[in-house]
């Protein structure tokens, strides 16, 4: 009888929390929803939302010849701008919250092991090697010459060269192993923006290439580069996902976790893996975005979501819609120009950061 009753007390006790974490995801799925909408409607030639749906109904079914007008707007520039910024808003936001987790620093964010710096590094040097520029910003991304569309490859390489750098320079640390995580990322990242910078002054005509890519842009996205980055993004986030409970154990210390059986050091390479896969198809074909990883996780986090079960999907889908609105800020604050988005994320995430900071002293 009276393990009866404390069967039926958790049950009790777990009916509140079941319900906070439905209402969490659904209402970042809310969030998201809107955010799109407002998006693929909303630019300098504004589209009813019956001729967006329509545009999408026509374009998933396979009838793009039937595109008319707007909805050939809508399908063609619209909606592969909004899926890439859902999909690298997801990879940030789910990566800055396994981050977070792994080093249970509320400062921790994706780019921590030092993937900014090498995909920046890799990327600079697909710049160098091209031929000509696009004469616009949203044209950086798809070079032309010897090197065309080489950028987000290198990119790749050099983000999961410098997380590589990392796992071996850590191996040699005296610390304890998150610590020597977090300092050899640290190190390698400001080691490869150095050289970044070496290469950007000796080359001065790649420099706004450079600068632009590094500050992100989603203006060149399409439905190829949507297709190309998927894969990866969602290999990482499955890694990530199916990482959350090993997290939650994490949060009692390394050697409870261990105690209760979790296996600390696969632990630590499966969020390392998956957030440096997710996080490099994101830089790779966008660039480097900011804020947006260390935003998202702390939102859900306020609003309740309880455990990394539910956190996980719920700062993807928070930063799936964070940057959404970003992306829809950048194009539309200076029309006709266009700002590069990962200005905008940081000037919601500057003053986010430091607030953060004080409260965390």
């Amino acid at each position: 009888m009276t393990l009866a009753m404390q069967r039926l007390a958790s049950l009790r006790a777990d009916r509140p929390r079941k319900a906070r974490a439905l209402a969490v995801i659904l209402g970042a799925s809310a969030l998201l929803a809107f955010a799109i909408a407002v998006s693929a409607t909303t630019g300098a030639m504004p589209i009813s939302l019956h001729a967006t749906w329509g545009a999408l109904e026509k374009g998933v079914l396979g009838r793009t010849s039937l595109l008319e007008g707007a909805e050939i707007v809508a399908f063609n520039l619209r909606f592969p701008r909004v899926a890439m910024a859902v999909l690298v808003g997801a990879c940030l936001g789910a990566s800055g919250a396994a981050m977070q987790g792994l080093f249970r620093n509320p400062l921790a964010e994706p780019y921590l092991l030092g993937v900014a710096g090498g995909a920046s590094f890799g990327a600079t040097l697909a710049f160098m090697a091209s031929g000509n520029l696009g004469p616009l910003v949203g044209d950086v991304p798809f070079v032309e010459g010897r090197f065309a569309g080489a950028v987000p490859l290198f990119a790749s390489l050099g983000a999961a060269g410098a997380v590589v750098i990392t796992l071996l320079v850590a191996r040699t640390g005296a610390a304890g192993r998150s610590t020597s995580l977090l300092l050899a990322g640290v190190v390698v990242g400001a080691v490869l923006v150095s050289m970044t910078t070496y290469l950007m002054l000796k080359d001065a005509d790649r420099l706004r290439a450079v600068v632009s890519w590094s500050l992100g842009n989603l203006a060149s996205s399409s439905w190829r580069s949507v297709a190309h980055a998927a894969p990866y993004a969602i290999v990482g986030l499955a890694l990530l996902f199916a990482m959350a409970r090993g997290l939650d154990a994490l949060q009692l210390g390394e050697d409870t976790a261990r105690t209760i059986g979790v296996p600390v050091p696969a632990l630590r390479l499966g969020v390392i893996a998956g957030a440096s896969l997710a996080t490099a198809a994101a830089v790779a074909f966008v660039g480097v975005i900011g804020f947006v990883g260390l935003v998202a996780p702390h939102v859900m986090r306020r609003i309740g979501a309880p455990g990394h079960r539910v956190l996980l999907p719920a700062s993807a889908l928070g930063g799936a819609a964070m940057l959404v609105l970003a992306d829809l800020g950048a194009r539309t604050i200076v029309r006709p120009a266009e700002l590069p988005v990962g200005v905008l994320t940081t000037f919601v995430g500057g003053p986010f950061f430091l607030w953060l900071l004080r409260r965390t002293r």
